[in-house]
């Protein structure tokens, strides 16, 4: 059995190839402020490297869920970045992003 986390990681979805924020839990809220709702990830998400975006870009682009390790100001992260889809057409429309602290991970296993 698989440990919880002592608290939720920042996640949201991000509408659209600008990736503008339009859900995010209290954790993304807490770590980007109030105002990241309705912004390009990019203006938002400061502290994350380019990389990070262009994994959003690819993800939005080819449809596949991915994820990498990223160095951000908060330490390093596990950036895991997944497709949203229409499900009638199969359109990708937009991704969620949840960014877990990769201390964290080696605690489930």
């Amino acid at each position: 059995m698989m440990a919880a986390p002592a608290s939720p990681s920042p996640a949201a979805f991000h509408l659209g190839r600008a990736h503008r924020i339009v859900h995010a839990n209290p954790a993304f809220v807490a770590a980007y402020g109030p105002a990241c709702l309705g912004q390009p990830a990019r203006e938002a998400m400061l502290d994350l490297p380019a990389g990070a975006f262009e994994l959003m870009d690819l993800v939005y682009r080819e449809g596949r869920h991915l994820a990498a390790r990223i160095r951000t100001e908060r330490g390093e992260r596990r950036l895991v970045v997944v497709a949203r889809r229409d499900p009638e057409t199969g359109e990708t429309y937009g991704v969620a992003t949840h960014l877990v602290p990769v201390g964290s991970m080696a605690q489930g296993r």
